[in-house]
């Protein structure tokens, strides 16, 4: 039996969403929100580093920088990011940016704590690209939702999309294709087509859960 409040639609059921109002995330939400997105980013980037792969983005060229010189991951992470940073203060706010420095914070410690307490010896390339990516992407996807990214091309994809409605997706997706591309300099070309899958993976999960219209959260 329907329920009179809700509006059904006779191509796709009964709605879930009774309100079309948006309801703001609460404090409590926001810090919950980030601290997932940003647990969940670094544990992918984890795998992803196990797995001698590379991704697209400020975390991508971490981890290529990384695997050519040796410095560490979460050094290099949060000091390419910080020119981004600077700019999301000027095109995104101050609220932005604050959360925005936070999250990029909270990976490159998260990423020692990964180190110490989940040391990865073996582990199969293409699982750990695949889950990695995955797991990255969900992470950013979270951190969108609560007005925070992980740095770099994410602003700049938030940034266009905002502007011209070109989804945040398919601008990281082209920025991150040229980053795996120069991987072929640093890893072996198996790698970086096993990378390329997965930072395709990665923009899918960002391109088709994160567009204008569709989520009310604020």
């Amino acid at each position: 039996m329907s329920t009179p409040d809700a509006e059904v639609d006779p191509t796709t059921g009964p709605s879930l969403v009774f309100d079309g109002k948006a309801t703001a995330h609460s404090v409590a939400e926001d810090i919950l929100g980030i601290l997932t997105g940003t647990f969940l980013a670094s544990l992918g980037l984890h795998l992803l580093h196990a797995s001698e792969a590379v991704t697209g983005g400020t975390a991508g060229l971490s981890l290529l920088i990384g695997y050519a010189t040796g410095w560490p991951f979460w050094a290099l992470f949060a000091l390419i990011n910080v020119p981004f940073a600077l700019l999301a203060v000027f095109r995104r706010g101050w609220d932005f940016t604050i959360r925005t420095v936070v999250s990029i914070g909270l990976v490159s410690g998260v990423a020692v704590v990964h180190d110490l307490y989940f040391p990865i010896s073996d582990i199969q390339p293409l699982y750990g690209t695949l889950a990695g990516n995955l797991l990255a992407g969900v992470g950013v996807l979270i951190l969108f939702r609560h007005r925070s990214s992980i740095g770099g091309i994410n602003i700049i994809g938030l940034e266009v999309q905002d502007r011209t409605g070109f989804r945040a997706g398919w601008t990281m997706m082209i920025f991150d294709l040229l980053i795996i591309l120069a991987a072929l300099l640093v890893v072996p070309w198996q790698s970086v087509l096993m990378s390329a899958a997965g930072a395709v993976l990665l923009n899918l999960v960002l391109a088709l859960n994160h567009r204008p219209g569709r989520y009310l959260g604020h």
